[in-house]
């Protein structure tokens, strides 16, 4: 069921994702998943979580102090064909090593250029975004198939 982007490849399930912006809440993988996976706090050390412009979703780039997110474990193929059609061709796949030398592979962007000087806020995102987003996730999981 893996409908990859062109160029990326998936790597090996199962295999751990470090989430960083939409894919930290349970509301968001429950509706693109249709369960929340095991997740446990995470920060990757020389990133951030920086916001773009006109879009209420995140990029990680290279930066000073650390990124925080989850890692979510275990994620089998099925999960990883839903998440990396979920995720658009902006986005590159690589594999982190973690503050605590666990590894997770994110989706993420070297092209700091798209990156605003602002950190991106998982607060503002819950409180002003979270409820229609993962209500316009639902939808595109039915379409998706």
């Amino acid at each position: 069921m893996s409908r990859t982007t062109p160029g990326r490849s998936l790597p090996p399930a199962p295999a751990a994702l470090f989430a960083y912006g939409t894919l930290r809440f349970p509301d968001v993988l429950r509706a693109l998943l249709g369960r929340v996976p095991d997740r446990t706090p995470a920060t990757v050390e020389g990133w951030r979580v920086a916001a773009l412009e006109g879009r209420i979703y995140p990029v990680l780039v290279p930066g000073p102090g650390a990124a925080g997110g989850v890692l979510i474990s275990g994620l089998p193929a099925a999960d990883w064909g839903i998440i990396d059609a979920y995720e658009d061709g902006f986005y590159a796949l690589e594999r982190l090593t973690l503050a605590d030398g666990r590894h997770g592979w994110a989706y993420l962007t070297r092209d700091a250029t798209a990156a605003l000087p602002a950190d991106w806020s998982p607060e503002d995102f819950g409180a002003r975004h979270l409820n229609a987003f993962a209500g316009a996730c639902l939808a595109w999981r039915r379409s998706y198939g």
